[in-house]
């Protein structure tokens, strides 16, 4: 099965112990193609200044490159305004900055936040500190056997009290797409506040936060594409405005005294300090990469392979797939699985001497683990790269998995 982006992408073409990678751990990072890295590499070789500082020709381009990289990515996700994005250095930074700037600000005691119980520690540590130090309550919506939220629970949990509902798009452990927009709605009507972790959504299928009517979205780069390093805050203007920065320092500020200090208008408000100009770009780069492939290509090409592998998954009688055990609109390309009587360390170690690259452990999810009463798992996730040739690399390597440990086939 030939596909037209591999050759983009430098690092699909390596080889690994003289045998072709395969790499299945998209979830964690994908791979970025030359568009990416070039537009970094102009960057640090071309016009390395800092923004908005000098008056200079270099300094300018990068001030004029950096607006930029803000500009494109809020006409992606359908921002109002570029001034509510926020870049920040991933997903996990936002999630931190929301909590403590916005959180601390609205929180009182006996207010509660709601979280599913199956969220990335990046969006659960967070709010459980600032629940401990406000008093708050921490909920929690909990799953059906499939791993989905059912109705009733999005019924009985968002109530007068809630306060703050945060929740992924996408589980990074099931792949299950959460209902976003009914959740959004039910939490606004009861006067809470969103927060939507998209760091496993957008790389794969369209965000709208105007339609979502969001109040708050997170992602990262370094999964949709883009260089570490970089990550994206969107908030609607009015609550930004509200909110006290979280980081203090250069850039941020319009005037300092010795005793007081007045702060820069949005976004610079909270983008302390030298920002990470070339992060951004590359970021720029991932996005209009992303567009030029296009969302429709991207999700046929990530559900003909997640059919595939799950159907080969289902015809091992020693592995037990976790979520939905088929192919649905609800599930996206990530699969966690486990073989019996193998744990996943040594699962994955010992696909890695076949040149198979996949994910073991929590998954920074041990809260889920410890719900689906599995210490760890195994998992796969795809990209529109990916092909049936590197499923099958996989499935053939996973069979031979009991064999090598001396558990027959």
């Amino acid at each position: 099965m030939s596909n037209p982006y591999r050759k983009d992408f430098p690092l699909l073409n390596q080889k690994q112990r003289e045998k072709p990678l395969i790499y299945l751990d998209n979830a964690a990072t994908t791979q970025k193609p030359e568009a990416v890295i070039k537009a970094v590499e102009d960057y640090y070789s071309e016009y390395n200044a800092n923004p908005y500082r000098g008056l200079y020709d270099i300094s300018e381009k990068a001030t004029k490159e950096y607006e930029e990289a803000r500009k494109v990515t809020a006409e992606f996700i359908n921002a109002e305004e570029p001034a509510e994005i926020i870049f920040t250095r991933n997903a996990t930074e936002s999630l931190n900055l929301i909590a403590y700037s916005f959180g601390r600000s609205i929180l009182k005691e006996g207010d509660e936040i709601l979280i599913p119980i199956s969220e990335h520690h990046s969006n659960l540590l967070p709010w459980q500190l600032l629940a401990k130090e406000k008093k708050a309550v921490l909920n929690y919506l909990y799953l059906d056997d499939n791993g989905h939220i059912k109705e009733d629970e999005i019924e009985a949990k968002i109530t007068k009290n809630t306060r703050i509902v945060a929740l992924a798009y996408v589980s990074n452990v099931l792949g299950t797409i959460y209902p976003v927009k009914k959740i959004i709605k039910k939490a606004h009507s009861v006067g809470a506040f969103t927060v939507l972790d998209c760091a496993q959504s957008i790389p794969h299928f369209p965000l709208d936060v105007s339609e979502l009517d969001t109040d708050f979205a997170v992602f990262s780069g370094h999964k949709m594409l883009g260089p570490m390093g970089i990550g994206v805050l969107y908030g609607k203007r009015q609550l930004l405005e509200e909110m006290p920065p979280f980081l203090t320092g250069g850039e941020m500020i319009d005037f300092v005294s010795e005793q007081d200090a007045t702060f820069a208008p949005l976004p610079q408000k909270f983008e302390a300090g030298t920002p990470n100009v070339g992060g951004a770009i590359g970021l720029m780069a991932a996005i209009n990469y992303i567009k030029d492939v296009g969302y429709d290509k991207i999700q046929k090409a990530e559900e003909e392979l997640s059919v595939y592998a799950l159907d080969k998954l289902r015809e091992l009688p020693y592995v037990t797939i976790y979520g939905e055990k088929s192919y649905s609109e609800s599930r996206s390309g990530v699969i966690s699985f486990n073989v019996s009587d193998v744990h996943p360390h040594d699962v994955s170690s010992l696909l890695d001497a076949d040149g198979v690259c996949i994910r073991a452990g929590h998954h920074c999810a041990q809260p889920l683990m410890r719900y689906m009463q599995a210490a760890a798992t195994c998992r796969i996730s795809f990209y529109f790269y990916n092909t049936k040739e590197d499923v099958n690399a996989f499935i053939e390597s996973l069979k031979k998995v009991r064999r090598w440990l001396g558990l027959g086939d």
